[in-house]
């Protein structure tokens, strides 16, 4: 009997029921590095998640980064996305703070 997991920085959360699971690669800028502790991070999701779905499992590995939930900027590729924005496997995703100019 296979199962399929989801595998998200070396632990397992519960995915089965023959899900097929994508790789995606977080990075992270500015304030929200120093609070991850760490530049970018490897996320294995189910096939057709959203970025609200990438999000759900970056807080469960990082709650500081909630707090910050309302101001985050999110790239898919080149383009800023919404939550709703369905990612491709081996998508590059970049977890920002606000830009502010001057």
């Amino acid at each position: 009997m296979s199962s399929n997991k989801l595998h998200v920085a070396g632990d397992y959360v519960g995915f089965g029921c023959g899900i097929k699971p994508m790789k995606v690669r977080v990075q992270f800028y500015a304030q929200l590095r120093d609070l991850t502790g760490i530049r970018e991070q490897d996320f294995d999701l189910a096939e057709g998640s959203t970025v609200g779905d990438l999000l759900d499992q970056i807080y469960a590995h990082h709650p500081a980064l909630r707090a910050h939930d309302k101001s985050i900027l999110i790239g898919v590729g080149v383009e800023f996305v919404d939550r709703n924005c369905r990612i491709e496997p081996g998508e590059e995703i970049s977890i920002m703070p606000p830009v502010q100019g001057g």
